[in-house]
């Protein structure tokens, strides 16, 4: 034991951290999707080797990570000014500590050193959630000549799916008879490492976690609205009508605008389209396990948190029901 450790602790002097994240980085490729190995590739070799990769295993502290985010908070963006977000950070955090695990795996290190980093507060980003008002515009303009394009938009409103998902969903997933849909993957642009002709790549793959297979129950009206579209071929992608043609999400996003616009509403992003589902589903009583169940959350604190906005209106209309018991 004592030699282990006193191996260990040569190693730790003379190893550099980002030696171990290349090895670690390696290691996680057999595991993990292409979009998550393509994450990792770019945290480790754009924000935490040019600022660790030199260090010895010994000096990877919290001393040395709590200046290290803090100066990625400041400044730390690679191709603009400004800080990184609260999430990169913890991802990159995420990494590390699984790095210094790996390592000690590996036997490079004796122990995993106790790491707390403290993260920088950051205000809560304001999430557009459309009015009552501008959702009935939307959907008056979307039902008026309708066509695919402006039907996965009423999807997503009344369904929730993220932009990825609607854009791979297939007829096969949508069962008119049981009133169903049902998210078996998604369509994302990512980067492409191993190529010098193409940048980025279009990749249809499983949700990102087994929370995301799911069933969503389908309104009545969506329903009809989508049996006047449903083609022979069940393989067909929903917005595009074929099968060997899709529309991927940045195009999407761009169809997006150009209705919202035409709509007459201002300022919103696809994402907005999610936030308002699970916001009236809130206003109208809906179970909250429910709808965490059908946004794809791994539990209802996500729901309640990130994508829950109650009106004002509502709030009041709960204020009244609270029972005075004084004498009247």
């Amino acid at each position: 034991m004592a030699k282990r450790t006193k191996k260990s602790e040569l190693w730790k002097n003379r190893v550099h951290f980002g030696n171990v994240l290349d090895f670690w980085l390696e290691r996680k490729k057999i595991g993990l999707k292409e979009s998550s190995y393509v994450k990792y590739f770019n945290l480790i070799n754009n924000h935490i080797k040019p600022s660790l990769g030199k260090y010895r295993l010994a000096d990877i502290n919290s001393t040395t990570l709590n200046s290290y985010i803090l100066e990625k908070h400041k400044a730390g963006r690679c191709k603009s000014s400004g800080g990184l977000s609260e999430k990169t950070l913890k991802d990159i955090a995420t990494v590390i500590k699984s790095a210094l695990r790996f390592a000690k795996e590996e036997r490079l290190l004796s122990d995993v050193p106790f790491i707390n980093i403290i993260f920088p507060r950051e205000k809560p980003k304001e999430m557009r959630v459309l009015t009552k008002n501008e959702q009935a515009a939307l959907e008056k303009y979307l039902c008026e000549d309708m066509d695919k394009s402006k039907l996965g938009i009423l999807l997503c409103l009344y369904t929730g799916l993220r932009i990825g998902e609607i854009c791979s969903l297939r007829w096969r997933d949508i069962s008119l008879n049981s009133r169903t849909l049902t998210v078996s993957s998604t369509m994302q642009r990512m980067q492409t490492l191993d190529s010098a002709n193409k940048k980025t790549k279009v990749l249809e793959t499983e949700p990102k976690s087994d929370c995301s297979l799911r069933t969503i129950p389908l309104p009545d009206m969506l329903v009809d609205k989508l049996a006047a579209f449903r083609p022979i071929d069940q393989n067909a992608y929903v917005l595009s009508g074929k099968t060997k043609s899709y529309i991927e999400p940045r195009t999407y996003h761009n169809h997006f605008k150009a209705h919202i616009a035409a709509a007459g509403i201002k300022n919103a992003n696809f994402h907005a389209t999610r936030h308002t589902f699970a916001t009236r589903c809130v206003e109208v009583g809906f179970e909250i396990k429910s709808l965490s169940e059908v946004l794809g959350h791994a539990n209802v604190i996500i729901t309640l948190n990130r994508y829950v906005h109650p009106s004002f209106d509502l709030k009041r209309s709960n204020m009244n029901k609270l029972e005075f018991f004084g004498i009247s």
